[in-house]
Formats: C-alpha cells, structure tokens, sequence
C-alpha cells in the first residue's frame, strides 16, 4: 500500500519539476516576467474573508508569492471551495489570446506527460 504512494509522490514531484522548468524557460525565452496572478488571489482572498495578511508591507510583499504558490498547488478535486482565479475577478481565461493560453497549457501538459510517464516507468515491473 505504501509503494504506489511513494511512487505516485515522486511521479507528482517529477511533474512539478518539468512544469517548473517549462514555465522558467518560457519566461528567459520571451522574456516575460512571473504571474503576478497568485499573489493577486491571495490578497483578493484575504480581502474576501476578512483575514489580514500578517505583517508590515515588506513582509506582505514576502508572504503573498509564498501563500499564492501554496493555493496553486492545493488539490482540485473540490474545485468550488477553491475559488478559482476567474471567479475572484484576478484573470479571465475569455480574454486570453493564443500566447496567454500556450504558456498555461504546455507547461502543464509537461507536467502530466512527465508524471504519467514516470509513474509508468516505475510500475513496468509490477
């Protein structure tokens, strides 16, 4: 019970690891700077809830990358208590154009080839 786990915990940080990468390597690429969009959705939560960021503005500006990056990665099976980017009025997928969609989708896409790939080749054993 315990080795598909493990093996599904490394499959996920192989993935993580490639979606990481790709999304570095668009940024030097094009030369474009990081999503501002998590530390957008944490302040815009922060708002929404009532619950302050803790701190002077430095160390806001310190926790909000953190808390986004955080949220990025909780787990989508209950996709309405995550109040996604769209329904928190940060980004709005309708107005994206093909670049915008190509540097959300490819590095994801990375990221499920990379771990189905890597689940597989640790279970061809099996």
């Amino acid at each position: 019970m315990l080795k598909p786990l493990l093996r599904g915990v490394a499959a996920g940080a192989a993935g993580t690891t490639a979606l990481n990468a790709v999304t570095y390597l668009d940024m030097v690429l094009r030369g474009r700077a990081a999503s501002s969009t998590p530390e957008e959705s944490v302040r815009r939560l922060a708002a929404k809830t009532g619950i302050p960021i803790p701190g002077d503005e430095e160390q806001r500006s310190h926790r909000e990358p953190g808390a986004g990056a955080l949220l990025r990665r909780r787990p989508r099976r209950r996709p309405a208590a995550g109040l996604p980017m769209a329904s928190m009025g940060v980004s709005d997928p309708r107005e994206w154009n093909v670049p915008d969609w190509l540097s959300d989708l490819i590095p994801h896409l990375a990221y499920g080839l990379t771990t189905a790939t890597t689940y597989a080749a640790m279970t061809e054993d099996d």
